[in-house]
Order: structure tokens, then C-alpha cells, then sequence
């Protein structure tokens, strides 16, 4: 038996969508991590939910990347707060 393919799109029930965006990024984490081992790679993954909430993986506790990241969030959070006062 083979997979069904799936329509790519937004999932309406949001219980489901909270699921689907668990697991796979669960998936999406497992998936850096083996190419990070198997290549040497330097990898850096930073997914936002829905809620604005961020999950982060980093192959390497590296200072500069995590720096990036604190300077992404902030400077993200920052255009947030300015669109939101407009």
C-alpha cells in the first residue's frame, strides 16, 4: 500500500493544525540534527508557531549564531510592536 499525497494547504481545524505543526516539527528538528551528524554540518533552525512562539535547534553552541538569533527575535519583535501601534 502506498501514501496518499496530500493538498499543501492551511489546515482549517485547529486542533489538527496544532498537531500537524508538532509533529512535524518534531520531524523538521530530526531531520537537521542527522545532517548535521552525518555531513559535519553547521545547522541553525528557528521555527515560529502560529502564536509567534520560537523553537530553535542549533547543531554547535556557537555564541555568534545564537547572537543572530536574539538579534532576529528582537528586531522582529520590534516590527511587531510598530506595526501593532499604527
Amino acid at each position: 500500500m502506498t501514501r496518499r499525497k496530500i493538498q499543501i494547504k492551511k489546515i482549517d481545524s485547529t486542533t489538527a493544525r496544532q498537531v500537524t505543526f508538532s509533529k512535524r516539527r518534531r520531524g523538521l528538528f530530526k531531520k537537521a540534527y542527522e545532517l548535521s551528524t552525518l555531513c559535519d554540518a553547521e545547522i541553525g533552525l528557528m521555527v515560529f508557531s502560529a502564536t509567534g512562539k520560537l523553537f530553535e535547534y542549533a547543531s554547535s553552541r556557537r555564541k555568534p549564531f545564537f547572537l543572530s538569533i536574539e538579534k532576529y527575535v528582537i528586531v522582529h519583535s520590534l516590527i511587531v510592536l510598530f506595526m501593532h501601534s499604527l
